[in-house]
């Protein structure tokens, strides 16, 4: 019985993580809101310290995006940015679908298309990426326009910001120590159940962890919402972005390295579509689960680097072992717990078989059940744009999303080890196309 003890302790961790994860996220929106509430702006620098962004570039790669990039292209257009002019770069990495004629109709001054075709398009998205910062590099040098005044933001084909984007991004980047922002990511999709459990995913518990490493200093970029200063990415040389799966995550661990403070903004965010098919789904975790195993080395820069604190590079240590610990965890315990159910049952000191293993599963299921009700509920209190049932729903389906995530580990590490590193884009679900104005 005291094995069962132990066990029960050790599933309760899980639970009592999210709990003060999601009670801290919650107390630090409180917090802002009184602090919006009483008028407070951000801290004003002298002229010669002024850093807003005078300039927005805001690159969107894209690959067989007919569907969607004609909505992405015009809410790109469409962002406000008092003081700031924004110029929307999309970068036709090889695409062989309608995509070329989509952008080619749409005839606005402050668009532009790169246009790359093979042998070097279809390099993966830092390749694009990289293509896109020379140019932008090369366009700001002809213009004369300071380098720090100009921020490079990345939304995805499939993408589009909230009307205050590029107003909280410039307020964040005013602090001129301040090099990367990375926005709050949700999901419009969400009609779909399983596009509730992500923008549960992403909205909530993603949200409230980058909430948590904001307060500590190891933000870390992802791959939709991302705005770097130029300035920062001029001192990483010609190539910011590298082949990694998961390129933005590399990017964050260098501008850390860098001495680059990333911000996190989580009342303006990017909305993206959430993959709905279950197959592709659990590709999609695994590109990203071996993108993090590729990483793993920086752990020992990371160690090194005497200017990183010792509290955010254990943030950092975590964020990228996690994964792994989590696969190997859920193995140990899920272990322990059948060999002590099985032992308890043959014994019957006190219960039958059956009452024992009843009582088990009710366990296991309260355990990964409780933590996605309880993000449903602050879904709900902190957003209140879906149906406190939807959100609930949601919630019942994100342990899906954990087992999805254990198996995709085990799946990166066979892909990685096998020397697999080639990946079918995610296809997109097609979208009404706006009219630009």
């Amino acid at each position: 019985m005291s094995a069962l003890v132990v066990g029960l302790a050790v599933l309760l961790i899980w639970p009592l993580f999210n709990a003060v994860l999601a009670g801290y996220a919650t107390t630090t929106a409180a917090a802002a809101g009184r602090h919006a509430r009483r008028g407070r702006r951000p801290p004003e620098f002298p002229a010669g310290q002024r850093a807003h962004p005078v300039s927005y570039w805001i690159v969107i790669p894209c690959l067989n995006e007919e569907r969607v990039v004609a909505r992405t292209v015009a809410a790109a257009l469409a962002l406000p940015a008092p003081g700031a002019r924004v110029e929307v770069l999309v970068v036709d990495d090889g695409s062989d679908d309608g995509t070329p004629a989509v952008l080619a109709g749409i005839g606005h001054e402050r668009l532009h298309v790169l246009r790359r075709e093979p042998p070097v398009a279809r390099q993966g998205k830092g390749a694009a990426l990289n293509a896109a910062y020379q140019l932008i590099r090369q366009r700001v040098a002809e213009a004369g326009t300071d380098p720090t005044r100009v921020a490079v933001g990345v939304i995805d084909g499939d993408g589009r910001g909230t009307d205050n984007l590029l107003v909280e991004v410039g307020d964040a980047l005013r602090e001129p120590a301040v090099g990367a922002v990375q926005v709050r990511v949700r999901i419009h999709n969400r009609d779909r159940l399983l596009g509730m459990a992500q923008d549960l995913e992403f909205g909530s518990v993603a949200d409230a962890s980058q909430v948590l490493r904001d307060r500590v200093g190891s933000v870390g970029l992802g791959g939709n919402g991302q705005f770097i200063r130029l300035s920062a990415l001029l001192a990483l040389g010609d190539q910011p972005w590298s082949g990694c799966l998961v390129e933005d995550l590399e990017l964050g661990l260098r501008l850390h390295l860098a001495r680059v403070r990333v911000r996190y903004v989580w009342r303006a965010a990017v909305v993206q579509q959430a993959v709905v098919d279950a197959r592709r789904l659990l590709r999609q975790r695994t590109r990203w689960a071996q993108g993090n195993l590729q990483c793993l080395p920086y752990l020992g820069r990371l160690f090194g680097a005497r200017q990183i604190p010792n509290h955010t590079f254990v943030e950092m240590a975590y964020y990228l072992l996690a994964p792994w610990f989590n696969a190997l965890g859920a193995i140990v315990v899920g272990g322990f717990w059948t060999v002590t159910t099985i032992r308890a049952a043959n014994g019957g000191a006190v219960l039958s078989g059956g009452v024992v293993l009843g009582i088990v599963v009710a366990i296991w299921l309260s355990v990964m059940v409780l933590p996605g009700l309880l993000w449903a509920v602050l879904h709900r209190f902190r957003l209140r744009d879906e149906a406190l049932s939807r959100c609930l729903l949601g919630g019942l389906v994100y342990p899906a999303l954990l087992l999805l995530g254990l198996v995709s580990t085990w799946r990166a590490v066979a892909r990685q080890v096998s020397g697999r590193r080639g990946w079918a884009k995610t296809e997109r679900i097609p979208e009404a196309v706006p009219e630009l104005t």
